[in-house]
C-alpha cells in the first residue's frame, strides 16, 4: 500500500480556533482551549494516522503584535518556526473579521514555498451568507491561496473537507510515528497545559499571561496518578489572587484541572497545587527552558 506522511502547520492570530480544530481531528484534548488569547504557548503536534496516511498537524501559538518580553518573542518565534518544515501551511482566520495580526501572519507567509490554505473558521456565526460570500471574496485578494475553505470547528462544518484537503498535500513516505501515537508531546507537558488552561478560565485580565505551571511530580500506579504542580506568578500581589479568599480560587482551579487530567489520562488523578512567586520569569531563559518554551535558534 502506498503511504503518505507529512507536516501541516496551522497559523493565525490568537483565539481563532486552532486548538479546537486540532483536538477535534485528533480525537483527544491535547491542546489547551480557552476563550482568551495566548492559551497555546508551544507548538503542539497532533498525529492522525489511517491505513494509508499519517498527518502531523502543528497547533502554533497565535502570532501577535505585542512582543515586549522574552516570552512573547518566543511565542512568535515558535509559530514562525513551524513553517520551516511544513509540507503545507494553513492560515486560519475568523469569518467576518480581518485584523492587523492577520496582516502580520500574511507577511510571515510571504516567502513560503509550500502550499498555503486559507481556513475561514466560525462561519456558523454569520447568518447572512451573502455577507460571508463577500468576505470570502475580499480575503481571497490578500494573497494567492491554494485553497479557501469556510469552516466551523465547533459545529464540525467542513472539517472533513479540510482533513481530506490537508492529506492531499502530504508527500509519499513512510510513517514517522507509531500508528497509536496522537502527539509527540510528553504527557507531563500536556498535563501542565491542561492545568494552565484553568488559570486562563478562572483568572481575569492579564494575570493568566504572567503565570506558568511546572509539573514537579508525576507518579502513576494502577489505582491513581499523583500529580504535584507549581503555579508560577510574576508578582507577589498575584499569589493571593490565584489562591483566592480562603483558597477558594485555587480550589476551583484544582478541581477543574483534575477533571481535565482524568479525562485526558483516562485514570483517577490526585492533583496537588502550589503557588510560588518568580518575578520576571517571562524574561528568564532558564525558567522558559524548564517550561519547554525556549528556542535555541
Amino acid at each position: 500500500m502506498t503511504k503518505k506522511c507529512g507536516f501541516v502547520s496551522i497559523v493565525g492570530h490568537p483565539n481563532v480556533g486552532k486548538s479546537t480544530l486540532l483536538n477535534l481531528l485528533v480525537g483527544y484534548k491535547i491542546s489547551a482551549i480557552a476563550n482568551k488569547p495566548q492559551t497555546t504557548r508551544t507548538n503542539i503536534r497532533g498525529i492522525i494516522t489511517e491505513d494509508n496516511y499519517q498527518l502531523i498537524l502543528t497547533d502554533t501559538p497565535g502570532i501577535h503584535q505585542r512582543s515586549g518580553n522574552a516570552l512573547n518573542q518566543v511565542l512568535n518565534k515558535e509559530a514562525v518556526a513551524s513553517l520551516e518544515q511544513a509540507d503545507a501551511v494553513v492560515m486560519m482566520v475568523e469569518a467576518g473579521r480581518w485584523t492587523a495580526e492577520d496582516d502580520l501572519v500574511i507577511s510571515r507567509l510571504k516567502h513560503s514555498q509550500c502550499p498555503v490554505l486559507l481556513l475561514v473558521n466560525k462561519v456558523d456565526m454569520i447568518k447572512d451568507k451573502t455577507k460571508l460570500l463577500a468576505y470570502l471574496q475580499k480575503v481571497s485578494g490578500q494573497r494567492v491561496f491554494d485553497d479557501i475553505i469556510p469552516m466551523s470547528a465547533t459545529k464540525q462544518i467542513n472539517t472533513d473537507v479540510f482533513l481530506k484537503k490537508a492529506v492531499s498535500y502530504l508527500p509519499m513516505g513512510d510513517f514517522i510515528y507509531p500508528a497509536d501515537y496522537i502527539t509527540d508531546k510528553p504527557v507531563k507537558d500536556i498535563c501542565s497545559e491542561l492545568i494552565r488552561e484553568q488559570l486562563v478560565i478562572y483568572l481575569h485580565q492579564e494575570i493568566p499571561y504572567t503565570t506558568a505551571v511546572n509539573i514537579e511530580k508525576f507518579e502513576e500506579t494502577e489505582k491513581i496518578t499523583t500529580i504535584h504542580a507549581t503555579i508560577w506568578v510574576g508578582k507577589k500581589g498575584q499569589k493571593g489572587i490565584v489562591i483566592g479568599k480562603k483558597g477558594a480560587t485555587l480550589k476551583r482551579i484544582g478541581s477543574s484541572g483534575r477533571i481535565a487530567l482524568e479525562e485526558f489520562l483516562d485514570a483517577k488523578v490526585m492533583l496537588k497545587l502550589w503557588v510560588k512567586v518568580e518575578e520576571h520569569w517571562q524574561n528568564n531563559p532558564r525558567h522558559l527552558g524548564e517550561l519547554g518554551i525556549t528556542r535555541t535558534t
